[in-house]
């Protein structure tokens, strides 16, 4: 794997630790460019729906440079899956993330075991990935481990997509410093 998408995204988040406004691009000329001529991101990430945590300006990305799939808990199902399969089979994206983050309320509702309604279904996938953990930092590290596991296990005979081709890693973002935590 090029290591050179994972030193793209550490330096987006380093720049992204001091700034006061996301310095990606998102011009009229680059819109109109990708709305030409297509997408061309170069990672796909995965990442909790909390309105905190913006894998663009996290990683200090433009317009077309991610291709962000967000759901509370950043936790995976077919419909996720199928998102990813699309990215980096038809986009060629190499780089999965799956991105946690602190204070998630997802991970502390499945910590305390609540949960109704289609929460459960998040919460229940969680408890999963955490079994008896109760320490809240270390149970959102477990969620992210889980869904790269579950994700190199979807594509690990993929006839489209050669696992050789992708690099699946787990990250944590801090909601207070900003700063990610590469797993």
């Amino acid at each position: 794997m090029d290591n050179s998408i994972i030193e793209r995204l550490i330096a987006g988040n380093r720049r992204s630790l001091t700034a006061v406004q996301n310095p990606g691009e998102y011009s009229p000329a680059l819109r109109l460019d990708t709305a030409e001529n297509g997408q061309r991101p170069y990672a796909i990430v995965i990442s909790c729906a909390d309105s905190r945590v913006v894998p663009e300006s996290i990683f200090s990305a433009g317009l077309g440079e991610l291709f962000v799939i967000r759901i509370a808990g950043n936790v995976l199902d077919a419909h996720q899956l199928g998102s990813i399969e699309y990215a980096a089979a038809h986009l060629g994206c190499k780089l999965i993330l799956v991105l946690g983050h602190t204070g998630c309320g997802a991970v502390g509702a499945a910590l305390s075991g609540h949960g109704e309604g289609y929460i459960r279904y998040i919460t229940d996938e969680i408890q999963r990935a955490i079994g008896q953990e109760r320490d809240p930092a270390a149970a959102c590290r477990l969620n992210v481990l889980h869904g790269v596991e579950m994700i190199r296990q979807a594509f690990r005979d993929h006839p489209e997509i050669p696992s050789a081709q992708l690099e699946i890693r787990g990250a944590v973002y801090d909601i207070r410093s900003g700063a990610v935590e590469w797993l």
